[in-house]
């Protein structure tokens, strides 16, 4: 059984800064998927905006009738687009979430947002035990864990919605809405990211 933590918890996550390894970064497929906040980081990071990113770095994948943009593995390597030739991530300060996160996972239900460690998922042994919020390094965390639960709900309820309606031109539409609403149209780097997503949030549910 998952032992679930808040952001207090204690876990063995401390992993010696990866030295010398870089396999979670490596043959992940369409597995990392980025939220709203990780492309406002990537736009940070690189200057790039979604349309650019979309050249080499990210890719879209369709998750129950949702299409959604995720890490790019480069086709001669299998590896993230972002990893260096020494095994070491270029954006590691604008890394996703789920790269942030790992080897943690995280768990949505009446309580709230919490995490738990994925056993045997990294391969580094004797790992030290960590405070889960050092771990993450996230500025403004409560706000960030509020983003994460309302985008969560939002993502399932949209899936469920063009599920229920099983209509092909809904599904269109409702995509390409989505994707413009919180991808496509860049974020301003000057000005919070959290009251633009909010807005961008209302405007889709109310729109």
């Amino acid at each position: 059984m998952q032992t679930l933590m808040d952001a207090n918890g204690m876990a063995r996550l401390g992993c010696g800064d990866c030295a010398g390894c870089s396999e979670c970064c490596r043959g992940m497929g369409d597995s990392i998927v980025l939220d709203p906040y990780d492309i406002y980081m990537l736009q940070t990071a690189t200057g790039q905006n979604f349309s650019q990113l979309m050249q080499d770095k990210i890719s879209l994948h369709v998750e129950e009738g949702l299409i959604l943009p995720s890490l790019k593995m480069q086709e001669d390597t299998d590896a993230c687009g972002f990893l260096d030739g020494a095994g070491r991530c270029r954006i590691h300060l604008y890394r996703p979430g789920l790269c942030r996160l790992f080897p943690l996972g995280r768990n949505y239900d009446e309580n709230g947002l919490r995490y738990f460690l994925l056993e045997d998922a990294c391969k580094v042994g004797n790992r030290a035990k960590i405070k889960v919020r050092k771990w993450l390094d996230i500025a403004e965390l409560p706000a960030y864990e509020r983003f994460l639960t309302e985008w969560h709900d939002l993502r399932q309820d949209t899936k469920g919605r063009i599920m229920e309606q099983k209509s092909d031109a809904y599904t269109q539409k409702t995509n390409v809405i989505f994707l413009k609403t919180f991808y496509q149209t860049p974020y301003d780097a000057g000005q919070d990211f959290y009251g633009q997503f909010e807005s961008r949030r209302q405007e889709f549910l109310h729109g």
